[in-house]
């Protein structure tokens, strides 16, 4: 695959381009205080076939101050104000970044992805928008992808009940328990979506395991050809 963004501006994400035209996308979204090239590594790891025809896009989440790190500049998609995560929410810093996310879903249509072949995908942070953007968009994605996250704001959303949903998380999570992490999925599943839940005894961190179901799972869900 070909880096196919201005590594000089730092302001656009990073964007890897398959071998021939891409007919699929995927956004995906890094943690707090990473960047856009956090998950670059990644795709060679997914197993994808050779002619996959998926877009891949990391862009970078602005600098701002984080109030639970002593209000230090960071790259975060939103502030986390207190380690109450289901309950302190900075919902306007939210929907700031879900706009992005929409930004970036437009370039995608307008290149001529259908919807149904866009995944937004994110960890962490990255993850909480990758639901709260896929969930509220206008038009139904084709999928999205949420690693070791949260979702507080799970009582906004009834669109989209359709899209399938991959949540994975570490039973050794100190960063976002995994309880915290269960009643997010649990509670999406009461809303009537349906949620595929896989654990791993891991940090706030990606494993092998992981990155091997994320491949499968990409595969089914944008229905890839065989390699």
């Amino acid at each position: 695959m070909q880096q196919a963004n201005d590594e000089q501006d730092k302001a656009l994400p990073v964007v890897l381009e398959p071998n021939g035209e891409a007919s699929a996308a995927v956004i995906w979204l890094h943690g707090l205080g990473a960047d856009g090239y956090d998950f670059v590594d990644i795709v060679e790891q997914l197993d994808l076939p050779t002619n996959h025809a998926v877009r891949f896009v990391f862009p970078h989440a602005p600098e701002q101050e984080v109030t639970i790190n002593a209000g230090m500049r960071m790259r975060a998609w939103y502030d986390i104000r207190s380690f109450d995560l289901m309950n302190d929410v900075d919902a306007a810093g939210i929907r700031v970044s879900c706009y992005q996310v929409y930004g970036l879903i437009k370039q995608q249509l307008d290149a001529g992805i259908a919807a149904d072949k866009i995944i937004i995908a994110g960890f962490s942070q990255g993850g909480l928008i990758a639901l709260h953007a896929a969930l509220s968009y206008e038009k139904a994605l084709g999928g999205v992808l949420a690693l070791s996250t949260y979702c507080p704001m799970y009582e906004q959303f009834y669109l989209h009940r359709e899209i399938p949903i991959m949540m994975v998380h570490g039973s050794l999570d100190p960063v976002i328990p995994l309880g915290v992490a269960e009643h997010s999925k649990n509670a999406l599943v009461q809303k009537g979506y349906a949620v595929e839940w896989h654990t791993y005894p891991m940090v706030h961190s990606v494993c092998q395991q992981e990155i091997e179901d994320i491949g499968n799972w990409l595969r089914r869900t944008l229905e890839l050809p065989h390699a």
